[in-house]
């Protein structure tokens, strides 16, 4: 933003309608803020808000990505295993059989398609090395070891997975639905484990 107020263009009228997009913009943050304040004040008391605190230990996972996955899944106890959560979020590949040919397609999509997206944004930060940021650090303070070891797991393998799809010349955006795919499986462990 300091950079943006040094901004000097040429033209009156050109400067006149550049502030006005720096006001709207500042205006869009200014409300981002208080609805994450006031969804932090809600979360709260909610009877799921530990699991909503401990997904946060995942990379990529804060409180708008958690309080939505936890707000859309519900009890995620209700999933035997993992794959029926990929299944219920429409992550998993489709399938045409007929006889002995078997052929696989795109991922579902049926199921919840906003937990489906949050999945989908938190597996963009999998594509850089894994770590333990001074941030997640700070989200996983007060998490039982189990969860901790749980998101360190899931940073190894997905980072990984990522870095391989990747050198295997697949497409950038078929490898984060692999990535989110995974990521609903640790989803299901640290909610399980909570």
């Amino acid at each position: 933003m300091r950079w943006l107020a040094s901004v000097k263009l040429p033209e009156p009228v050109q400067q006149q309608v550049f502030q006005e997009y720096v006001a709207a913009v500042t205006a869009a943050g200014e409300r981002v803020e208080r609805l994450e304040t006031a969804l932090r004040d809600t979360v709260v008391g909610w009877r799921l808000y530990p699991v909503v605190q401990a997904l946060q230990s995942l990379r990529g996972v804060q409180l708008v990505i958690a309080a939505t996955l936890v707000a859309e899944i519900g009890d995620i106890g209700r999933f035997d295993n993992p794959r029926q959560l990929m299944a219920y979020l429409g992550l998993t590949p489709s399938e045409y059989s007929s006889g002995q040919s078997t052929h696989r397609g795109g991922i579902t999509k049926c199921g919840n398609s906003h937990a489906r997206r949050m999945l989908t944004e938190a597996a963009w930060s999998y594509r850089l090395p894994a770590r333990v940021t001074p941030i997640i650090a700070k989200r996983q303070d007060g998490q039982s070891r189990e969860v901790r070891d749980i998101a360190w797991k899931a940073q190894v393998r997905l980072c990984g997975r990522h870095r391989l799809l990747r050198a295997r010349g697949k497409e950038p955006n078929k490898v984060i639905i692999a990535v989110a795919r995974e990521l609903a499986g640790f989803v299901w462990a640290i909610a399980r484990a909570v």
